[in-house]
């Protein structure tokens, strides 16, 4: 049970005669688009998907390099001149970050907002100053030739050193030169927006930046594209904290974007398309009306775990969370417990597997923000989509039926030992159960149960504090599972149907395609039959089911979901509000005869028209 064991079992298990990573998006260069041209002339281009989420708005260029400041030479009179306008941009600079950092206190874990606590260091640090000061005295080069030239001697020699922290601080002593500069533009301007965009904007820049994301005047970027910039940098996480979609490493991009011209940022995909027609901005609609409100939004406190019906039928939610801002956004708008943690986050974020402290300190912080909230945490779940090299060597042909989920990690034995270890080992803090994704049989579900036997024996004779019992359940999301459910049920400990997932599978409708929206805004007959079968099964074993699932909440779906027997639901922190509204407004004894109407029925029209009898009730009651 040593880190170099899982590490070295993960690196064979990724390597191999055909083990060549997959190009990234970025190194790929520009999709193409049907006629030939790049994809920026077609209206889309790929990255790196940073931070998740969808925005829409105008374009605005920040094109600054360090470069582009004018190497000028000063007379010697002018000197000291120039020191004091050093001396008045670092104050300028600093009392910026200094509102700045307030202005965060609230909005973001205080983890992320400390890293501007390290840029005002930066702009105090004696080594920066003084070799400014030194280009000016010495050289009497101008102020912004003197700062680009220092900032970029520091980037030069960072970046040739293999270390990343070294390579984070290049990056953000590069962000505090760029402040610095943008101060001493100022100068040259009435005032801080005089150049900037009137609207609300998507930030199209060479590099990912603190600097340009955000200013005490306004909380205005939308989005960010941006040419590089990497998934752990500072900037990175500042962009997840304040849930800014981001995608990095489009190749071309300040080239092919034009001031103004609308774009759709897709954050969870890492696309962005320029100039999107309707039908995709409808295809986006609840994305962008839930992103609507910004990140500064409090959301208000829902008693989630004692809701009910309008004819006294009890409810209860939990939240579906994957970052440690969505697990504060669920304490504080009350949730019981986080019912479904991703934990793909970090998996996503390097060249190679995160290693077992830094996945012990993740799951630590996640049940310390819960405070005191039991924690479901998904195994990692991806596939070859993902363009993880050390998991998937190239994409497959069919990633959404290839080594997905609990296949990937069994294949990957590993790394499942040391995502294990990382979970056992976490801090005592909360409860936790695990859940394993993708499952098709228990012969899946009886190898993790095992290995989560062999993981505490390997803690136990190491000396180290772990727990002892840990609930191991399914995430039931394949038509395998649905028929076996009743095998399955019986060993796991608890079920959590994801339900996008089901109606995918279930159905042979790719959840992707805007053609086979219908399938996800209501329950096909067969799939409400599934998941009546899935509930009375559960109910019989006595095993908790819950549901989860962007498509939960969609009009034709809850009524059906809460009249198959449900009645105990996951999702995201910024829908319990709206969920909340919803369940009161139900009756729990029309809804269960609507669903028994529709489960006899034979095809989805059949479904869509006890739904539309539904929503017409609905609005006569209203």
């Amino acid at each position: 049970m040593t880190e170099d064991r899982h590490a070295s079992e993960a690196a064979a298990g990724a390597e191999g005669p055909d083990a060549t990573a997959a190009p990234t998006p970025a190194e790929a260069g520009p999709a193409q688009a049907p006629d030939g041209a790049t994809a920026a002339a077609g209206r889309e281009v790929r990255g790196t998907a940073v931070a998740p989420g969808v925005a829409l708005g105008p374009v605005h260029l920040k094109d600054y390099d360090l470069t582009h400041a004018p190497a000028t030479r000063i007379a010697s009179d002018r000197v000291e001149e120039e020191l004091n306008r050093f001396h008045r941009a670092l104050v300028d600079a600093r009392d910026q970050l200094q509102a700045l950092r307030k202005q965060l206190t609230g909005r973001v874990p205080e983890d992320d907002a400390r890293i501007l606590d390290v840029h005002v260091t930066y702009l105090k640090d004696s080594v920066f100053i003084s070799d400014v000061e030194n280009q000016i005295l010495n050289e009497q080069m101008g102020l912004e030739a003197a700062i680009a030239k220092v900032i970029a001697d520091f980037d030069r020699i960072f970046r040739l050193v293999q270390n990343e922290a070294l390579r984070d601080r290049a990056v953000d002593l590069r962000d505090v030169g760029l402040r610095v500069l943008r101060f001493l533009e100022r100068e040259r301007s009435d005032d801080e927006e005089a150049a900037g965009p009137l609207s609300d904007y998507v930030l199209v820049a060479r590099e990912l930046s603190i600097v340009d994301m955000f200013n005490l005047s306004n909380r205005r970027v939308l989005g960010i594209l941006t040419e590089e910039g990497g998934l752990a940098s500072h900037a990175a996480i500042l962009a997840r904290s304040m849930r800014i979609p981001t995608v990095t490493g489009i190749s071309g991009l300040l080239e092919s974007a034009q001031e103004g011209e609308l774009v759709l940022v897709d954050g969870d995909r890492g696309v962005a398309r320029f100039e999107p027609d309707e039908a995709l901005i409808a295809e986006h609609h609840r994305e962008l009306v839930g992103a609507g409100a910004g990140p500064s939004l409090a959301l208000p406190a829902v008693p989630l775990g004692s809701l009910a019906t309008r004819d006294g039928e009890a409810v209860r939610a939990s939240a579906a969370c994957g970052n440690l801002d969505d697990v504060d956004q669920a304490a504080r708008v009350g949730a019981p417990s986080v019912g479904l943690y991703r934990t793909e986050l970090l998996y996503l974020m390097g060249k190679g597997p995160p290693e077992l402290e830094a996945l012990r300190g993740h799951y630590t912080s996640v049940l310390e923000r819960a405070a005191g909230m039991p924690v479901t945490f998904r195994l990692l779940d991806v596939d070859s989509r993902h363009e993880i090299a050390y998991l998937h060597p190239a994409r497959e042909r069919n990633p959404a039926l290839g080594r997905s989920g609990v296949r990937a990690l069994l294949h990957h034995e590993g790394l499942l030992r040391t995502q294990l270890e990382g979970l056992l080992s976490a801090s005592p803090a909360g409860r936790m159960r695990l859940a394993v994704p993708f499952v098709v049989d228990c012969a899946e579900l009886r190898r993790v149960r095992e290995l989560l036997f062999e993981e505490r024996v390997e803690l136990r004779k190491a000396g180290r504090a772990f727990r002892e019992d840990v609930p191991l359940g399914i995430v039931l999301e394949t038509p395998a599972a649905v028929l076996g459910v009743r095998d399955l049920a019986s060993e796991a400990d608890f079920v959590v149907v994801g339900l996008d997932s089901l109606v995918q599978f279930l159905l042979a409708a790719d959840r992707e395609n805007s053609e086979l929206t219908p399938y996800f805004e209501s329950l096909h007959p067969f799939v409400l039959r599934a998941l009546i079968e899935t509930r009375e099964v559960c109910a019989e074993l006595g095993k908790p089911l819950s549901v989860f699932g962007a498509s939960v909440l969609a009009p034709a779906v809850l009524p059906l979901l809460v009249g198959a027997g449900l009645r105990d639901f996951c999702l995201p922190p910024a829908q319990a509000a709206e969920f909340a509204d919803r369940i009161r407004r139900l009756d729990a004894g029309e809804v269960h005869d609507e669903a028994e109407v529709a489960a006899r029925g034979s095809c989805l029209a059949d479904t869509l028209s006890v739904a539309e009898a539904h929503r017409h009730g609905w609005d006569e009651r209203a």
